[in-house]
C-alpha cells in the first residue's frame, strides 16, 4: 500500500492540472431580447434620439451570464461597465463615459465566449443620440422671428430667380428649369416682400413685369403652361416621358397667383400689369380639358402625346384651385356638373384628415378657408383638422422616430434620405419638413410656432439658410436636405402672411371672376 501511494499522489495532481487547463464547458446561449433605455431593438436595428448622459443597454440571455466577463462585447462609443438586471438573465451595460450629441454608435456582441456563456449566435444594433438641445442662437420676439423667415424664404424667389425670365427655379441647383406652379407661388410673395419691406413697390413690379413679358411668349398649350420651362427661351421642358404639353395643376397654381397680385398693383401707373395678367389669365382653355365635354378636368395634354397621360383631376387632394379657375374664367369656363361630377366624383367625394400637408396649403394660399364651405364640407374645419392630425400623430409617433413631439412635427411632400415622397400619418419616413408646421400656421398657430421655434433655435445651426429652411431632415438617419424647393419655399411666406395680416387671402377673394366662379360651384364664404 505504501508502494502505491506515490502514484496515487501523481493522478491526483494530474486530474486537477487538467481540470485547471481545460475548464468547465461553458453553457450554450442566445440572446433573446435587448431593450435600449427601454425600448426593444431587433437584430441589426437600430434605435434613434437618446439622451447621451442617459444610455443603457439591458440584454437578457437564455441562460444566467455572467457581468465580470464582458471584455467580447464591442461599443464604439468607449468602455462599458455591466451589472445585473431586474430580468432574469439579464445584464445592464452603460457607458462609463457620456457620449456625444448627435452621434451614432455600434454595439456587437459577438457569438462564442462571452459573458461567461458560449453564443450560438452574434447580436448587433446601433443607437444614436439626440441632438443637442441647446439654442443655437440668441432668443428674439416670435414677431422677428416670422420677420427673419419670411425675409429668409422670400430671398429663394427674389435672389435665386432664374435671371431671364425672373421666375422661379424648380429647386437649388435647377440652373435653367423653372416651375410653373412654384413660380405662382412665388408671385404672391411679391406683395409680402413689399409690404414687409424686404424690396420697394417699384423693384417688385419691374420683377412681375419680367416675368409677365417672359410669360406671353412662353410655350402653352390651349393655353395651359407646362410644369417645366427652360428659363431662357421659354420652351417646354418634359416633366416625364408624356407630359411634355399644359399641366392643368400647375397652370392654376400660375393663376392663383397672377390673379391675386392683380389686385395687389392697382395704381394707375400699374395698369399695364393688370392688363397682361388679364390676357395670360383669358387665355387658358380650361374647358379644353374636359376632354370633349366630359364631366371632368384633366390634368395633362400634349400636342404629340395627346391625352397619353389620362389622369383625371378627382379630390381630395391639392388641386381644388383648378376647378375654382375653371368655373371662374371669363371666356372657356366649365359648367357646375364638372366639379360635381369630376372633382367630387358625383358626390361621393369625403374630405379626408390624413395625406400630406400641402393638401391645406397649395389652393388656399389664395382660397381663404375662413367662411368656406360647399355641400361636401366647411373648408376651415377640413384644414384645422387636417393639420392637428398631423401634429397628433407626431405627438404620438407610433413609428418611435426621433426627435418627433409637440415642438417638432409636419409631414407632406418633400425630399427624403435617397428621394422624394408625399408623407403624411399613413406614410411616415421619419422626415419632418418645416413647410409642414409653418405653413399651417393660420390653422395651428401655437403648435406651429412651437415648431418653428425648435427649426430656428435647436435645429437652425443645420437646417437654416440664406434662402430659409433647408427642405427636410431626418434624425432618424442624422440627415439634413441641402435643397431648397420652390413648392416648398414658398408656402412659408404666403401662409405667415395670411396667418398675420390676410393680405393674400384679401386679393384672391376679392377678384369679381373668381367671386362669380365660387357662386357658380354653389360655395358660400
Amino acid at each position: 500500500m505504501n508502494r502505491l501511494r506515490p502514484v496515487l499522489i501523481l493522478i491526483t495532481c494530474l486530474l486537477v492540472a487538467c481540470g485547471k487547463e481545460t475548464g468547465s464547458p461553458l453553457e450554450n446561449a442566445i440572446i433573446t431580447d435587448v431593450l435600449v433605455c427601454g425600448q426593444h431593438v431587433a437584430y441589426r436595428g437600430s434605435v434613434a434620439g437618446l439622451d447621451p448622459s442617459a444610455v443603457e443597454v439591458t440584454v437578457v440571455f437564455s441562460k444566467e451570464p455572467s457581468a465580470s466577463d464582458i471584455s467580447e462585447v464591442r461599443f464604439s462609443g468607449g468602455a462599458l461597465s455591466a451589472r445585473k438586471g431586474s430580468e432574469a438573465h439579464s445584464l445592464v451595460f452603460s457607458p462609463q463615459s457620456a457620449l456625444e450629441y448627435y452621434s451614432s454608435y455600434s454595439f456587437v456582441i459577438p457569438e462564442g465566449p462571452v459573458c461567461g456563456l458560449n453564443l450560438l449566435d452574434d447580436y448587433s444594433f446601433s443607437i444614436s443620440t439626440v441632438y443637442d438641445p441647446a439654442p443655437k442662437y440668441p432668443e428674439i420676439s416670435d414677431e422677428a422671428l416670422l420677420d427673419l423667415i419670411q425675409e429668409r424664404t422670400f430671398a429663394y424667389f427674389w435672389d435665386y430667380a432664374h435671371p431671364v425670365s425672373g421666375l422661379a427655379r424648380e429647386r437649388l441647383g435647377s440652373e435653367n428649369t423653372v416651375t410653373i406652379g412654384g413660380s405662382g407661388f412665388g408671385i404672391m410673395c411679391i406683395p409680402v416682400g413689399i409690404e414687409r419691406g424686404f424690396i420697394t413697390r417699384d423693384e417688385g413690379a419691374a420683377r412681375l413685369r419680367t416675368i409677365l413679358s417672359f410669360l406671353s411668349s412662353a410655350d402653352t398649350f390651349h393655353g395651359a403652361f407646362p410644369h417645366w420651362l427652360d428659363g431662357s427661351t421659354g420652351r417646354v421642358l418634359p416633366f416625364s416621358t408624356d407630359d411634355n404639353g399644359g399641366d392643368l395643376v400647375e397652370t392654376a397654381f400660375l393663376m392663383e397667383g397672377l390673379l391675386t397680385v392683380s389686385r395687389y398693383f392697382t395704381l394707375p401707373s400699374e395698369a399695364d400689369i393688370r392688363s397682361s395678367i388679364d390676357a395670360l389669365w383669358r387665355a387658358v382653355e380650361w374647358d379644353w380639358f374636359t376632354r370633349g365635354g366630359e364631366n371632368v378636368l384633366y390634368w395633362h395634354w400634349s400636342p404629340d402625346k395627346g391625352w397619353a397621360m389620362n389622369m383625371t383631376i378627382r379630390g381630395w387632394n391639392e388641386a381644388l384651385m383648378a376647378y375654382v379657375l375653371a368655373a371662374s374664367s371669363p371666356t372657356h369656363p366649365v359648367s357646375a356638373s364638372v366639379y360635381h361630377e369630376g372633382w367630387a366624383s358625383g358626390g361621393k367625394m369625403k374630405l379626408s384628415v390624413d395625406g400630406p400637408l400641402f393638401f391645406s396649403h397649395y389652393s388656399f394660399l389664395g382660397l381663404d378657408p375662413h367662411n368656406l364651405s360647399d355641400s361636401y364640407g366647411s373648408y376651415w374645419e377640413q384644414n384645422v383638422a387636417h393639420a392637428r392630425y398631423n401634429y397628433e400623430h407626431c405627438v404620438r409617433n407610433p413609428g418611435h422616430h426621433a426627435g418627433y413631439g409637440p415642438d417638432c412635427w409636419g409631414l407632406t411632400a418633400s425630399d427624403i434620405p435617397g428621394g422624394y415622397t408625399a408623407s403624411s400619418a399613413s406614410n411616415d419616413k421619419g422626415v419632418i419638413a418645416p413647410t409642414a408646421a409653418i405653413s399651417s400656421i393660420p390653422y395651428t398657430p401655437e403648435e406651429s410656432m412651437r415648431a418653428l421655434r425648435t427649426f430656428y433655435y435647436i435645429y437652425g445651426d443645420r437646417l437654416l439658410g440664406k434662402y430659409g429652411f433647408r427642405d427636410a431632415f431626418s434624425l432618424d438617419a442624422r440627415w439634413f436636405a441641402g435643397s431648397y424647393i420652390a413648392i416648398d419655399q414658398g408656402p412659408i411666406v404666403v401662409m405667415i402672411e395670411n396667418y398675420r395680416t390676410g393680405l393674400l387671402w384679401s386679393c384672391f377673394m376679392s377678384h369679381p371672376d373668381v367671386l362669380q366662379g365660387l357662386s357658380a360651384l354653389g360655395f358660400s364664404h
